[in-house]
């Protein structure tokens, strides 16, 4: 027999660590090579974690809700065959010489310490993992305390982010409020318990829930989702400009097209590729568009990597990108966006799929809006959305004078970041985008 440690895959080049959150197989179990041991989740996506070989799982070494960092061991799978693959007892600290006084009082000390601490459980609905529970107890934080802070884990559990964040709120609450109290009344606030609350928000309008309503606890996405777009505002100055496009030739274009694409390609032509295109094009005439903030810094990207919002079935969001977008011709486009768009409505996408995006393009229209105003998706500076394609009146220059006639049109909207963008870098590159739209070849093919 032989023992093989899993570990934690990397999973794209900013993800740095993972958070379980479910065990597909239990201690016991036998597991095939390439099956799902577990679920993990990033900031970005939620994936499972195979096995690269077969045998039965002898132990798993992180519970549920814990962060694992990017090549740690999470489970140990004993294998068929000889030899034995050493592993890794967990990291502690090196045991330092003791002098028999010294140990004895440590000992002492411990059984003193076990005598008068109060075991933390799982009380009501609340389920605290192992790692909570000795946090808990380390730090001195009663049942009642613990059972006031918020779980930011599946249904609701606290997690060790959870605990580390209300540790830090907690001293921080404490210092502040010792030097808010006048010198009179240090005496009393010696003798002052430790606040059981983390530092409290500025205050908002209370919400009153009546026995009526339903309360609808959001999804992890959602809840990360909600998170990045506060931190967005709160990091680029928003500004907006608007243009409005004649697409009538691409729409002929399409129409006229589609269903040859269809027949021999199997899939469907949608407007998004053309509309992809068109955006890298101008991306490359402005590559100042094509830009992160680090600091004081601008860094410079060399490639164009366009970030596709997409629509999930549970009507979260989330942006795969296509790499070198630049570098595809328009039927390359159309495979890459039914592809990642396929893969998103399946939940099939990885992490290294929603990595890297250095613009991103929504289309606001699928749901029948004319225009948007979108937050930008950070570390990117910029992001279009693309309003619904309308038949409308309009006038129609000719050599022979103007007339009024049917047209296709669409609103464009173009949020960029004001810190490194002015309006006339964000309004000359939607213009741009413009006019590689109304300059499309009707005679094109695909």
């Amino acid at each position: 027999m032989a023992k093989f440690e899993l570990k934690l895959p990397k999973m794209g080049e900013s993800v740095a660590e993972a958070t379980i959150t479910s065990w597909l197989k239990d201690v016991g179990d036998t597991i095939e090579a390439d099956e799902a041991v577990l679920e993990i989740a990033t900031d970005k996506v939620d994936s499972e974690v195979p096995s690269e070989v077969d045998g039965v799982l002898l132990e798993k070494r992180f519970d549920v809700d814990e962060v694992v960092q990017v090549g740690q061991t999470i489970a140990i799978i004993e294998t068929e065959g000889g030899g034995t693959v050493e592993v890794q007892a967990p990291a502690t600290e090196p045991k330092k010489e003791e002098t028999p006084k010294a140990a004895a009082e440590v000992a002492k000390t411990i059984v003193a310490a076990k005598e008068t601490a109060q075991p933390v459980i799982s009380s009501g609905d609340r389920f605290y993992s192992p790692l909570v529970k000795n946090i808990a107890k380390e730090e001195g934080i009663s049942q009642a305390e613990l059972d006031t802070i918020p779980g930011t884990g599946k249904d609701g559990r606290v997690t060790k982010n959870d605990i580390k964040s209300y540790l830090q709120s907690r001293s921080s609450a404490s210092v502040e409020e010792v030097k808010s109290q006048p010198v009179v009344e240090q005496k009393t606030t010696v003798k002052t318990e430790a606040p059981s609350q983390p530092k409290q928000k500025p205050a908002s309008t209370p919400v009153v829930a009546s026995g009526e309503d339903e309360i609808i606890e959001m999804t992890r996405m959602g809840k990360l989702i909600s998170k990045h777009m506060v931190e967005s505002v709160q990091t680029s100055a928003h500004v907006q400009s608007f243009i409005e496009a004649d697409v009538t030739e691409i729409w002929n274009w399409r129409n006229k097209h589609k269903d040859s694409f269809k027949k021999r390609e199997g899939e469907n032509l949608t407007f998004t590729p053309i509309f992809m295109e068109a955006v890298a094009k101008a991306l490359r005439d402005f590559p100042m568009m094509n830009i992160s903030v680090q600091g004081d810094n601008i860094i410079k990207k060399k490639h164009i990597n366009l970030g596709m919002a997409a629509a999930l079935p549970d009507g979260n969001l989330i942006v795969p990108v296509i790499k070198d977008a630049d570098q595809l011709n328009l039927l390359g486009m159309a495979k890459k966006v039914n592809d990642l768009a396929n893969r998103a409505r399946e939940n099939k996408l990885s992490p290294d799929d929603i990595q890297g995006g250095t613009y991103t393009v929504t289309n606001v229209g699928t749901f029948g809006s004319i225009m948007g105003t979108p937050i930008i998706n950070q570390p990117q500076v910029g992001i279009l959305a693309l309003g619904a394609i309308r038949k409308v009146p309009a006038v129609i220059e000719t050599p022979q004078g103007d007339f009024i006639g049917i047209r296709y049109k669409m609103f464009m909207s173009h949020s960029y970041d004001h810190r490194v963008v002015n309006g006339a870098l964000g309004g000359q590159f939607v213009k741009a985008v413009k006019d590689y739209l109304e300059a499309w070849d009707s005679n094109r093919e695909i």
